[in-house]
């Protein structure tokens, strides 16, 4: 028996972000990158700065956040069809637990110092 060759579109394998923003329409590309785009950076400024910052001298910090502005890019393209995204919200989820426990430690330091003195 012969194969048919019936013309399907490929599907690709999208992430559930940019599936649920409609991903699958090519029409739509441009407001879905934008959108992966915009979740991208808020997501990794946010893990940046619950993580991995310092305080930095303004000149610095600049060229940090524009190295960061322009390798989300490439990012985003990889956010169409890896869970990108909701890794960063993870990441933030886990760092921000982590931060709030460390003011928690550090506060109680800070208390049972000056009820020693």
């Amino acid at each position: 028996m012969l194969l048919s060759t019936q013309e399907t579109p490929e599907e690709f394998n999208l992430s559930p972000l940019a599936e649920l923003l409609g991903g699958q329409d090519p029409e739509s590309f441009l407001f879905v990158f934008g959108m992966l785009y915009l979740f991208v950076n808020i997501l990794t400024v946010l893990v940046f700065n619950l993580g991995f910052s310092r305080k930095l001298p303004v000149l610095k910090a600049v060229v940090v956040y524009v190295m960061m502005l322009f390798g989300n890019i490439f990012i985003t393209f990889l956010a169409f069809s890896l869970p990108i995204i909701e890794s960063l919200f993870v990441a933030a989820i886990v760092l921000g637990v982590y931060r709030l426990q460390l003011k928690r430690h550090k506060k109680s330091d800070n208390e049972e110092q000056q009820t020693a003195e």
